[in-house]
């Protein structure tokens, strides 16, 4: 069991890789669509690129989603209007109305005309409720189908233009006396409108549900196209009936064929070809870029950028495919680019973009776009902490998508006449929007622990807080410094390292030397040396002591891990020999090296490398009197040899060759520095 647990422990960092592969495979699977894909792409209004298409299998023909609505349109304007009939005002009005009618027209008029009165009374009250009056004016078409309901049964079917409005009331009662009769026409109206009370309610509840249940009876599909059946011919237009088809055979093909029976082969075949993109991705990093993928932050970081840009496309894709190009593609590669290099931006942005062909439509065109826009913004932004040069690169990215966006239309259109304007204003908001790529670089600094460009030019400044500190407690640390920066900035252009990256960390390397300034000779102005009053050992200690020092000052002040790196690497495991040897002349035993050696480690990486040449190279110079050109080349080749033969450069990924390189620009450098001639042969 311990055996395992150790076995877990030691390779614990090969494991989280695969747990975040895994981890990052089903997410972005879980994103994708869950149905088949339709092997054929197409759009309305263009042409038919693929072979002449005939119907696979038998399959109906859908309405279009204009054809449905003129449909509800039709059932919605033929609909039946149901009302509620309330059966108990007719007898309360009649009551009403001969208890009223006795006391408006008493019986000293002509018995008569009071008869009269009173037949044409209730003959008005039989014709406005005959069907019903309305408790308000409702706005439907006279011709409108009307039930009137009694509780739950249907007493009567009949057209809205019977139903009696409350303002029609009026005419019908002034138009209900004969001429002889005009004389008692106000009191007759009067009485009605005393009287009159409405019994029909609109019950809009169950019309609603009646006129839902006849939406349920939609057909959703017209007629059917056989097996065999030729659907569109190349180069024709999918357009009208065309259209149709090819949507209704889509549509019938990812429901027959990908069907809940095969639904979880859909998903492993997904897996399998999100994994192997996936993998191919960890394959680069770890033959290629070996230091990245040793770093489990760095190796998170990129699958967490590649599943966000598939995140955010996916919600654009699921609200409206036609904003697309809205999303900002480019800036994973200017992220990558900013925080790692250009080769591994361009090859995590292609894995990235042939991913999104499995979520987008029209993909090869939209691939083709996004890898070209990619290549663009490698081969364009240099130097990112640069605010101009983003402008610009990104003012070039959308003119490359405008122009290859221009040249697919007028491919599958054959014309510039129906090009749509929006779209380009789509690439000019994705332009703006890649600028954010400089607040994002900002807060994945802060997120990740990661360092960019765009920090090392802030950290480089030398009115920063920490460096004006060093040069008033250790001025002569300071100027060492930037010596040493100026130089291993030379060494690295000459050999393809991160120069700006090289100058920040030469910059910060002596740092722990501001704790006791005075025991380094650079700093020691006034020919007092505090190591006369130390034994070597004590001495060794203070000196090696800077390194830890300079490491626990630049945690304080929050110094990226990558400039502090510099500070660990910078002796390697070197000794303090010019104690160690003190120490041994004065005492004839065998003196313990671990103690005049520095802790380590070997520098890891190219530019750890150069900065430990240029360290000791620019230290030693000083020692230099009556320096020759001859001398120099001399001096530089016993250094750097000495530093190979005692392998402190067996850990960075530095060549012979890049070391004679290196040499070469110091030997150069120093000759200048001092102000040499060049010596020619007696």
């Amino acid at each position: 069991m311990k055996d395992i647990i150790n076995k877990l422990y030691r390779n614990h960092s090969l494991i989280y890789k695969g747990l975040l592969f895994i981890c990052t495979t089903f997410l972005i699977v879980y994103l994708f669509p869950k149905s088949g894909k339709f092997k054929y792409n197409f759009e309305k209004g263009k042409p038919w690129q693929s072979e002449n298409l005939y119907a696979p299998f038998d399959f109906a023909i859908t309405k279009s989603d204009e054809e449905i609505k003129i449909e509800k349109e039709s059932i919605l304007d033929e609909s039946v209007l149901y009302f509620n009939l309330d059966s108990l005002i007719v007898d309360k009005v009649k009551d009403k109305f001969e208890t009223e009618f006795n006391k408006i027209f008493p019986d000293s008029i002509p018995e008569i005309e009071r008869n009269l009165l009173h037949g044409i009374g209730v003959e008005t009250l039989n014709k406005l409720y005959k069907y019903g009056v309305l408790d308000e004016a409702y706005d439907y078409p006279d011709e409108r189908t009307v039930v009137i309901l009694r509780g739950r049964t249907i007493k009567e079917k009949t057209f809205f233009s019977n139903l009696v409005k409350p303002d029609a009331i009026s005419k019908i009662i002034e138009s209900s006396l004969i001429n002889n009769l005009n004389k008692y026409n106000n009191g007759f109206v009067s009485l009605f409108f005393d009287i009159i009370e409405s019994n029909l309610s609109y019950n809009k509840s169950f019309t609603d549900k009646a006129l839902e249940d006849e939406f349920k009876n939609i057909s959703f599909t017209r007629g059917s196209v056989e097996k065999g059946t030729l659907i569109i011919s190349k180069g024709e237009i999918v357009e009208g009936e065309k259209f149709q088809l090819l949507n209704s055979l889509k549509s019938e093909y990812e429901s027959q064929v990908w069907n809940e029976s095969n639904y979880n082969w859909i998903l492993f075949a997904y897996t399998l070809l999100v994994a192997l993109a996936l993998l191919m991705l960890l394959l680069f990093l770890r033959k290629y870029r070996y230091v990245v993928f040793e770093d489990n932050t760095k190796v998170t970081f990129i699958f967490f950028n590649i599943f966000l840009i598939i995140f955010l496309t996916t919600l654009v894709v699921n609200y409206n495919s036609k904003y697309i190009y809205v999303v900002p593609i480019c800036i994973l590669p200017l992220v990558f680019k900013a925080f790692f290099d250009a080769r591994l931006g361009l090859f995590a942005h292609v894995i990235t973009v042939l991913l999104l062909g499995f979520i987008v439509p029209n993909s090869y065109e939209y691939m083709f776009l996004q890898i070209i826009a990619g290549i663009v913004t490698i081969l364009t932004v240099s130097e990112l902490y640069k605010r101009a040069n983003l402008f610009i690169s990104v003012g070039q990215i959308t003119l490359i998508y405008i122009v290859a966006y221009f040249a697919f239309f007028v491919i599958h259109e054959g014309t510039i006449e129906t090009i749509k304007l929006e779209t380009f204003m789509w690439f000019v908001l994705c332009g703006l929007a890649t600028l954010f790529v400089q607040p994002l670089i900002y807060a994945y600094e802060k997120l990740f622990g990661l360092v960019s460009d765009v920090s090392l030019l802030e950290l480089s400044d030398t009115n920063t807080k920490l460096l004006k500190e060093l040069s008033n407690k250790a001025p002569g640390t300071f100027h060492h410094s930037l010596n040493v920066a100026n130089l291993a900035e030379s060494c690295a252009n000459e050999v393809g390292a991160n120069a700006m990256l090289i100058r920040v960390g030469a910059l910060y390397h002596d740092i722990g030397k501001m704790i006791n300034p005075t025991y380094f000779t650079e700093n020691q102005s006034t020919g007092i040396n505090p190591h006369d009053e130390l034994s070597s050992k004590e001495s060794a200690k203070i000196i090696i002591e800077h390194v830890i020092n300079g490491i626990e000052i630049a945690r304080k002040n929050k110094l990226p891990d990558r400039v502090i790196d510099f500070i660990r690497t910078h002796h390697g495991t070197s000794m303090v020999y010019y104690f160690y040897r003190k120490e041994k002349e004065l005492k004839d035993i065998i003196v313990d090296k671990l103690d005049y050696s520095y802790p380590g480690p070997k520098p890891f990486s190219k530019e750890t490398a150069i900065l430990m040449m240029c360290d000791s190279v620019e230290a030693a110079s000083k020692s230099l009197k009556e320096p020759t050109s001859t001398k120099i080349d001399a001096f530089v080749e016993s250094i750097i040899n000495k530093q190979i033969e005692e392998e402190q450069f067996l850990n960075a990924n530095i060549t012979f060759k890049e070391i004679e390189s290196i040499k070469k620009v110091l030997k150069h450098k120093l000759s200048n520095i001092y102000h040499l001639r060049i010596e020619y042969p007696e």
